[in-house]
């Protein structure tokens, strides 16, 4: 199919990079963070400033096209069919008010550049545990952290947003210029308007403190139970984290770990030592490593062995009101199942705490969800998908009677839509502020259920 004339004319006035299909770069500059999506776009844009953005609505309201805004490449869930694809690394700016805890960060500004501003600060960022993630995409989608139990959710740590309106207004928004605005940003993604900066408010943490403990595969049933015990008593200052890490038999890998499988508990204190709470996990088995002590978030992000280059992928992600003995039993008895080796890695994460009493209102919310499980499967050249498909259908259909009436956009599948993340009324909400602040629905709809 041709490119329309209008989007082939913006080339020659374009400040930023605008690639067409037949363009030398295309191909690398479409690809999405999880390589195993194909997207299709009509063009890639990377606009320099605001004008281009400007130029790019006009050409979309001209050619029929859509505009869909894409930080980094995370959270591609489809093919891009007849929408230009848009990358803001050039709003790269960085501001730090250490005084008033408040950070303006722009929407091309992945997490690691604002954890390493951050470092021995006093204050640490409500990011995610990848570093290369982009600020913007993670908290207009919920996004959910190292330190959610403390802070809440990424989306309930956004006080204001410079948007730029399909108008062309653009503009610092809050909630008191708009607040319905702001409600749909804090979880919907970009659907209302183009984000070109964040006003993020920060989590003091005087005294950060970790403690990361490895147990035998045998130990597990206790472990995750003396986890899930620990969430009754924990405060809202500690946030835990558990992995259960199946290695396959591959010669590349250090043989103490070829073919293991352990699990890990990661608990992170924004308010120094936690040792009592956490000596009951520790009598729970047999501890094999334990490093425990002052930590921060720039040594979080570097051992948390998160891919820092594009890779392909599958995953799913379960939202869980409860995680009861036969949940727990039936998990780790699935998870040691000779055919279900395509699954690497199940995390759980404990939530509650901030979560519960969300301090903004906005679309993303994990209230009265208590805990949320990722499984991931890589995708390896040559080994077959089928596997790995059917491995993941099982884990959700096992978790199935458990699951939490909501989840946060940051942790859907690419086909699955933010019918899982709210009430029929709130999606009925985000079609109407979506028809007032994009009447000519120049905006790719995104996760909107079709």
């Amino acid at each position: 199919m041709p490119t329309h004339p209008a989007i082939v004319a913006l080339q020659e006035r374009f400040s930023g990079t605008l690639l067409l299909p037949d363009d030398s770069g295309y191909d690398a500059a479409r690809q999405p963070w999880n390589l195993a999506i194909e997207q299709r776009p009509v063009a890639v844009a990377t606009p320099a400033d605001v004008d281009d953005l400007r130029a790019l609505l006009n050409a979309a309201r001209e050619s029929g096209v859509r505009l869909a805004i894409q930080p980094s490449g995370h959270g591609a869930s489809g093919s891009l069919s007849g929408a230009v694809l848009v990358r803001m690394s050039a709003f790269d700016d960085l501001e730090i008010d250490l005084d008033s805890g408040v950070a303006r960060v722009g929407s091309g500004v992945r997490w690691g550049a604002v954890v390493e501003a951050l470092e021995g600060a006093g204050w640490v960022a409500p990011a995610g545990t990848s570093p290369v993630v982009c600020v913007a995409g993670y908290t207009l989608g919920g996004g959910h952290s190292w330190f959610s139990r403390t802070a809440g959710l990424g989306s309930d740590n956004l006080r204001a947003a410079w948007v730029l309106r399909t108008d062309g207004t653009h503009e610092r928004v809050d909630d008191e210029a708009d607040a319905d605005l702001l409600w749909a940003l804090r979880g919907a993604g970009g659907l209302v308007g183009i984000v070109t900066a964040l006003e993020i408010e920060l989590v003091r943490a005087p005294a950060v403190w970790g403690s990361n403990l490895t147990f035998d595969v045998a130990d597990a049933p206790t472990v995750v139970r003396a986890v899930r015990d620990l969430a009754s008593s924990a405060p809202s200052t500690l946030n835990v984290f558990v992995n259960s890490m199946r290695m396959p038999d591959a010669p590349q890998l250090p043989e103490q770990i070829r073919g293991r499988s352990f699990l890990t508990v990661q608990a992170l204190s924004t308010d120094g030592p936690q040792d009592e709470l956490i000596d009951t996990v520790r009598r729970a088995g047999e501890v094999r490593r334990d490093i425990t002590g002052p930590t921060s978030p720039a040594a979080l992000a570097a051992a948390s062995n998160e891919p820092t280059d594009p890779t392909p992928g599958r995953g799913s992600s379960m939202a869980l009101s409860t995680l009861d003995d036969a949940t727990i039993d039936a998990l780790l008895e699935f998870r040691e199942l000779p055919e279900q080796w395509p699954i690497m890695g199940i995390d759980i994460r404990m939530l509650g705490g901030a979560l519960d009493t969300p301090r903004r209102p906005g679309f993303a919310s994990l209230e009265s969800v208590g805990w949320l499980l990722h499984a991931l499967v890589p995708v390896i050249p040559g080994v077959p998908a089928e596997p790995g498909e059917a491995s993941l259908v099982a884990f959700r259909e096992l978790l199935a009677p458990n699951e939490a009436s909501q989840t946060v956009a940051t942790f859907l599948e690419p086909e699955q839509t933010l019918e899982r993340c709210g009430s029929v009324d709130e999606i009925v909400r985000i079609r109407e502020l979506r028809a007032r602040f994009d009447p000519d629905a120049l905006l790719h709809d995104g996760r909107l259920p079709r």
